[in-house]
């Protein structure tokens, strides 16, 4: 065995060579979503000359991809601090208490979900208060053809945000089963993948 290959197979710098790979898989991730998703709707919906509409998905794709590998790093260095706190010992909370810090932090928005869980969270979103607007009164009408949707108000937003992201790393870590196919796959990819590696090119290069 080389000192490298020990090095990145040491114990003791598990956990530490875990953030690396969990920002390293969340990049990674992101720009495989984000990237075909504004390729096209810059093609559909985009707007100006091609050279600004390239601009526009580089932008959203390195965004979304640098937002993501942030959540993953910080989600597991949280979970870290609190294992290390707790006398090297997880509890059960450390997941809901990790998502719900990151997720307030970032607010990363996933706008690839399915679409009934789309519409779903917009519609229990809808019942957050509005932000404070001159036109946030009631419809008729002969006015709804000019409303204009109100985003909803940011601090209470951010509790819903938070309690979302707590809530779904503790159903991964502790239901696994009730989460829907597509984003339980995913989350592995970012979370349980990231914790296993065998050389350094799996480690940076190669998820497996």
């Amino acid at each position: 065995m080389s000192a490298p290959h020990d090095w990145l197979l040491n114990p003791a710098l598990h956990d530490y060579l875990a953030i690396l790979k969990g920002a390293r898989n969340g990049f990674i991730y992101g720009v495989k979503v984000r990237l075909p998703h504004a390729i096209i709707m810059s093609i559909l919906f985009g707007r100006g000359d091609w050279k600004t509409r390239l601009r526009a998905i580089f932008q959203a794709t390195k965004q979304h991809a640098f937002n993501l590998a942030k959540f993953v790093s910080l989600y597991k260095t949280l979970l870290l601090l609190q294992r290390k706190a707790n006398g090297g010992k997880e509890r059960s909370a450390d997941t809901f208490i990790a998502g719900l810090i990151g997720g307030d932090y970032l607010l990363t928005e996933f706008d690839y979900s399915k679409i009934v869980l789309y519409v779903v969270s917009r519609v229990i979103a809808s019942f957050l208060p509005r932000a404070e607007s001159s036109c946030s009164g009631p419809t008729s009408s002969t006015t709804a053809a000019v409303v204009r949707p109100i985003p909803p108000d940011a601090r209470y937003f951010s509790v819903f945000a938070a309690l979302s992201w707590g809530a779904v790393m503790w159903l991964f870590k502790n239901r696994g089963q009730a989460i829907q196919p597509g984003m339980f796959s995913s989350m592995t990819y970012l979370y349980r993948d990231s914790e296993v590696w065998a050389d350094l090119r799996t480690l940076l290069w190669h998820n497996k």
